[in-house]
């Protein structure tokens, strides 16, 4: 592969067809078309194991015939390429559809919390920031150690948070056995569920797309949905709750779940998110 490679070329030596025309569409993806007429999403990443994570993730999630996610048409260590999902306008049936989709999604489970993708790898990413999938059997220990400590660890050692509030969130992961709630199976997550990884298709069926998945609690991915907003949220919850009735007291959890994305921000974008960091962390504390 040669570094200098542009997203045409690339597309057309993973797919083995020739490119009429492309289009980018962001800094790191472009719309190619296909000599077939058909549209393809390129992505170029070079963080060493991106792209395999991130198409065994999709691979893991389509393979539970449940939400739809893009095929993968190729990939090697640099370059990703999907079907390119037509969009339309969010409507309250599909929003229904969808919560009841995202609930079977989950219910297809997970070897163990932390647990990677079929041939994804263990130090993977969400977003720009790292991410490492190491099963555990316990998810209060599991999501402390796993996915709050390691952003907070980040975030003091950069000077973006002070000792004194990182202690608000270390008295979360310390009481995380009290917090967490009823007991969980764990569950396939998307692992990256906010609202721009959301595509309404044309057809009315979502697309999710940019997974960063693994075995986790299923309330993490409603959490992170909740979190920037999404169109018709509380239809998606209806339809989700309908197929597998949440456990009492899930919304008083929310802020529990949302804490993990939010410390990803501070790391990822610095001091902007920090107090809305902060008060997750208190929230969950007096849920």
């Amino acid at each position: 592969m040669i570094e200098s490679e542009t997203p045409s070329a690339a597309a057309a030596r993973l797919v083995g067809c020739a490119v009429t025309g492309e289009r980018p569409l962001s800094g790191a993806v472009t719309e190619v078309t296909l000599d077939s007429g058909q549209l393809v999403i390129v992505k170029g990443d070079a963080a060493p194991g991106a792209v395999r994570a991130e198409a065994a993730g999709l691979r893991w999630l389509g393979d539970a015939g449940t939400v739809r996610v893009p095929a993968v048409r190729g990939l090697d260590e640099r370059w990703l390429v999907t079907d390119r999902v037509r969009t339309g306008p969010p409507s309250a049936r599909a929003a229904v559809r969808f919560g009841r989709e995202l609930a079977a999604l989950h219910a297809s489970g997970a070897p163990a919390f932390g647990t990677p993708p079929p041939g994804g790898p263990t130090e993977a990413y969400i977003g720009l920031a790292p991410m490492r999938n190491v099963p555990a059997a316990d998810w209060p220990n599991w999501y402390a150690e796993q996915r709050v400590l390691p952003y907070l660890r980040s975030a003091v050692d950069t000077g973006t948070l002070e000792h004194a509030e990182a202690a608000v969130v270390e008295r979360v992961c310390e009481r995380l056995p009290e917090l967490a709630g009823p007991a969980e199976s764990p569950a396939r997550l998307h692992g990256d569920l906010w609202n721009g990884n959301v595509l309404w298709g044309a057809d009315g069926h979502v697309r999710l797309i940019d997974p960063a998945a693994h075995g986790g609690h299923r309330e993490t991915d409603l959490a992170m949905l909740r979190l920037f907003g999404c169109p018709y949220l509380p239809k998606v919850l209806a339809g989700y709750d309908e197929a597998a009735p949440l456990a009492p007291g899930w919304t008083d959890r929310v802020a529990l779940h949302q804490l993990f994305p939010l410390l990803v921000h501070v790391v990822l974008f610095g001091r902007g998110y920090a107090d809305q960091a902060l008060s997750a962390a208190r929230a969950a504390l007096a849920g």
